[in-house]
């Protein structure tokens, strides 16, 4: 099944059959990874993100649903990160040496590579167990799903769809003038997370318009990509931070963390020109506009039965 929703089945229906798709193959491959444990929690965490969206998007068809299950789905998440902290780590040092602009931030950034204590925070034993841990809670949601009555009239589907559409929005653009006021690290990350729920969006969503679907999920794609690069680097940075004194030279920490503040800052610069042009419209019109084509596609198919 792909990602996406079919109004003609019916909101609840749909985003059920989908949700119950995602958790199932999170705990799959999270059960039996076929390319290690780094690949296996990262599919799986990519599940879990997609999973969250649809909550979201459906959150007033069942408040206390979406609720609950967020918090479930969100811990299951955290859990898998720290089996993945290492590696994001040696990630971003690599990124980093394409942008190195001297000999001295070279040096700095392999310096780092051999005195940072980049290990991973479990045993293999421990990274097995929190991964059937994962698999086991991933499945007890997709249980849940059968479980679980959610009533909703037909007619409504386009109004939550609507609602949750404009509240996404919002968010976006708030995260956007937060970034343009403070700069700081947090409204980045905001913006992020605003950004890869609307690609997730577009995505459900993206057979009710086609070809202009495909171009916003591209620029929000791209978008989400710089925004994952300036997140790894404030990681990066307070674990540099935290590990100070491991350097034995504070000419190299100077080299080091002037090129991620650099490199961030280009970041940033980026991520806002490209925020705003993504998320520039009224915030009312993409959704009525969504919602429009949500009724026209349920009355075609309606008409065709």
């Amino acid at each position: 099944m792909t990602y996406q929703l079919r109004p003609e089945n019916g909101l609840i229906i749909s985003a059920k059959a989908i949700l119950h798709e995602q958790l199932m193959a999170a705990a799959a491959v999270l059960e039996n990874p076929p390319n290690g444990v780094d690949d296996a929690v990262h599919r799986a965490r990519r599940r879990l993100k997609r999973a969250r969206a649809l909550y979201r998007l459906i959150a007033a068809a069942a408040p206390d649903l979406r609720k609950s299950e967020n918090i479930r789905l969100r811990d299951i998440a955290r859990q898998l990160a720290t089996l993945r902290d290492a590696s994001a780590l040696i990630e971003s040092l690599r990124y980093l040496q394409s942008f190195a602009d001297n000999e001295d931030e070279h040096q700095a950034l392999q310096r780092a590579l051999s005195v940072l204590d980049i290990q991973t925070a479990e045993s293999t034993d421990s990274a097995e167990q929190t991964m059937q841990n994962a698999a086991a809670a991933c499945r007890n949601a997709a249980d849940l799903l059968h479980s679980t009555d959610i009533p909703l009239r037909r007619a409504k589907a386009a109004r939550i769809v609507q609602k949750a559409w404009k509240k996404l929005l919002a968010r976006a653009q708030q995260a956007i003038l937060a970034c343009e006021e403070g700069l700081e690290a947090e409204s980045f990350h905001d913006l992020r997370k605003a950004t890869q729920t609307y690609w997730m969006y577009l995505s459900l969503l993206r057979g009710l318009w086609p070809s202009a679907f495909a171009l916003k999920r591209q620029s929000a794609k791209q978008l989400a990509d710089v925004l994952g690069h300036e997140n790894d680097l404030a990681m990066l940075s307070a674990a540099i931070d935290a590990q100070a004194a491991r350097f034995d030279s504070a000419e190299t920490l100077s080299h080091l963390l002037g090129l991620i503040i650099r490199r961030q800052q280009a970041l940033r610069e980026e991520a806002l020109v490209a925020a705003k042009a993504l998320f520039g419209d009224d915030i009312g019109l993409e959704p009525a506009i969504i919602a429009q084509l949500w009724r026209l596609k349920v009355d075609d198919a309606t008409i065709t039965e």
